[in-house]
């Protein structure tokens, strides 16, 4: 599986495990989310005007996706347990997979909404370099998880 797709999903993970450890997590949540503003600014090297725009729609468009992928973590984690899977029946696993396909177009069609309003307050390549740049974050991020978790 490639890293594009398994990055999501751990961030998910370790998105959740800090959802459920309180205030503490909250902080820390800020603190990624203040590091994330700091380096997509620099990456993307964003004029005045253009920051202006930019981190209302970015922030909006980042809080949904956060809160679409937590529900649907939340639905995964509770449905995934072997003992859940093994009595799930056909019906209710293709439920299952329904709403499963139903939250990734959902993530699908926010992104792409998000793309067509980007394209009125940033170039092309700004974009482009939007996407590269939260992947370098979220690599960034997820080498000083592990980095930090080596060290214990």
């Amino acid at each position: 599986m490639k890293l594009n797709k398994i990055l999501p999903i751990l961030l998910l993970f370790i998105s959740f495990s800090f959802y459920a450890q309180g205030e503490k997590m909250k902080e820390k949540k800020e603190q990624i989310k203040a590091l994330k503003v700091a380096f997509l600014t620099t990456e993307l090297e964003l004029t005045s005007s253009e920051s202006e725009k930019f981190w209302p729609v970015y922030n909006a468009f980042d809080d949904k996706q956060f809160e679409l992928r937590h529900l649907k973590m939340k639905a995964f984690m509770g449905r995934m347990d072997d003992n859940t899977m093994d009595k799930m029946s056909e019906k209710e696993a293709n439920s299952f997979l329904n709403q499963m396909e139903s939250n990734e177009d959902e993530l699908y069609m926010l992104r792409k909404k998000f793309i067509t309003t980007l394209k009125g307050i940033l170039p092309a390549t700004k974009i482009i370099k939007l996407r590269k740049s939260e992947e370098d974050f979220n690599r960034k991020l997820l080498q000083q998880y592990r980095d930090k978790g080596n060290r214990r």
